[in-house]
């Protein structure tokens, strides 16, 4: 994206991006990595990054004020042994970062909630192979811009982890999910390619997508 564009600007797309995806059925928060102070943090949080270097250190600052946004309360959101938010009693939330901003939502305990930001930036060739499957792929060459919607999917994927993983706990690779998108709806469907328990083989978690502003915004609440 241009340095040129005005910040303003940018969190003002951001939010579109966000209510193009959620609607009203979520708040969400961001803010802008640059002027994010660790300073501000409270204390377990500076004690989690203590030992990180200073751009780490105002990226986690900007992931914490845009989820304290999300929540609409000043509260800690310490860093688990996993590096995992951890979220107060009865929230459940996601936090993502790109180009400078960190974007976060939260939800009920009782949902599933994922989001993703991504520069709206073509995904290199030779990673296809990595993140797509070979039925992704395919389909991705069947439109006029294959590396833009491979970035997309990318993203879904992304969303789709953060989600599962608040309810499975569990790592694994871009193989997991199969991913389907409607362009002209913008909705996605992330089907498990096996079991992640509590997850079986064949669940499927969906939502919707959003590109503008130079950036790709996914989201999903189960």
């Amino acid at each position: 994206m241009s340095a040129d564009i005005p910040q303003e600007h940018r969190r003002q797309s951001l939010n579109a991006l966000a209510a193009d995806v959620f609607g009203d059925a979520l708040r969400v928060g961001c803010a802008e990595v640059a002027t994010a102070d660790p300073n501000l943090l409270f204390p377990d949080e500076r004690t989690a990054i203590a030992k990180a270097v200073p751009a780490r250190q105002r990226e986690f600052a900007a992931g914490r004020l845009a989820a304290r946004a999300a929540m609409g309360v000043d509260v800690s959101i310490a860093m688990a042994s996993d590096r995992a938010p951890i979220w107060p009693a009865r929230i459940a939330g996601t936090i993502t970062h790109a180009g400078g901003w960190a974007m976060a939502v939260t939800s009920s305990l009782d949902r599933l909630v994922g989001i993703d930001l991504e520069l709206d930036e073509p995904l290199p060739s030779d990673v296809l192979e990595t993140v797509l499957t070979l039925s992704e792929r395919q389909w991705i060459h069947s439109q006029a811009t294959p590396e833009a919607w491979a970035r997309v999917i990318f993203s879904v994927k992304e969303c789709a982890y953060k989600a599962q993983y608040a309810r499975s706990g569990q790592l694994f690779g871009f193989e997991m999910f199969e991913v389907s998108l409607n362009p002209t709806t913008r909705q996605f469907t992330a089907t498990f390619q096996a079991e992640a328990a509590p997850f079986a083989t064949g669940d499927q978690l969906s939502g919707r997508f959003a590109i503008g502003g130079g950036f790709i915004l996914t989201g999903l609440l189960a």
